[in-house]
């Protein structure tokens, strides 16, 4: 059984340079890789295109590279709570482009599965559809006009998983799964970090979300601050 654990953020991120595209997984704060975003910080690696359903926090998550003017161009489907994101987008430092949701979870889940394009209704008629190419098809007796979009191709694929083994199998937890699970797929190269780290056969078969196959590096990862994005609480009265 070829084991894909790795002692290190640094030997993790082997490989990973300035100017590449990388796809990092979470939703929100929720199940984003803490431990190998802070590894990116620490390269100081350049121009990155990150591919993400958020952009983060200012202090936190994604909102670290972006601190330290290490991303070029996001591709993202909601960044509304990060104040340097909006300074560099308004500025022009930033290059964004923004994707609806479904769209951009279809079209990493394309590129795992080999899939090098997509046919959606997400867009038609919108700023979002401008210089694409449509096409009508008619689906469950209705026409329709759909927008083509074109898979993800990702150098490489950053996720956390709640519980992996060492060929690469993970398990994630609530929220978590929204987004790793397609971009652990869609990677050319897929880095995992993990809560827990256990020996092949320890995890229950029927619970695996992201088979080893597509997963090439996996770490266990030290600590977790799991932030909350938004706390709503109220009184006991």
């Amino acid at each position: 059984m070829i084991n894909k654990k790795v002692n290190s953020i640094e030997e993790a991120l082997l490989g990973v340079e300035s100017g590449m595209t990388l796809a990092i997984g979470g939703f929100g704060l929720s199940g984003i890789p803490e431990n190998l975003i802070q590894g990116l910080v620490n390269k100081n690696i350049k121009n990155l295109t990150c591919i993400s359903n958020n952009a983060g926090v200012d202090d936190f998550g994604l909102g670290l590279l972006l601190q330290n003017k290490q991303i070029k161009k996001m591709i993202s489907s909601y960044v509304g709570e990060n104040a340097e994101f909006e300074r560099q987008m308004l500025s022009g430092e930033l290059e964004v482009e923004l994707i609806p949701q479904g769209t951009l979870a279809t079209r990493l889940m394309a590129a795992g599965y080999g899939m090098p394009a997509i046919f959606t209704p997400a867009g038609v008629g919108t700023e979002v559809a401008e210089g694409k190419e449509t096409r009508k098809f008619t689906f469950h007796g209705i026409e329709k006009e759909y927008l083509l979009e074109y898979a993800f191709e990702p150098d490489y694929a950053i996720v956390k998983a709640w519980k992996g083994d060492t060929a690469g199998n993970l398990i994630y937890r609530g929220t978590a799964a929204n987004f790793n699970n397609p971009t652990a797929m869609c990677g050319k190269i897929t880095i995992a970090e993990v809560e827990e780290l256990v020996e092949v056969g320890e995890l229950d078969p029927n619970q695996i979300h992201t088979p080893g196959v597509f997963v090439q590096r996996i770490i266990q990862g030290e600590k977790y601050e799991k932030r909350i994005e938004q706390r709503t609480t109220r009184s006991n009265q």
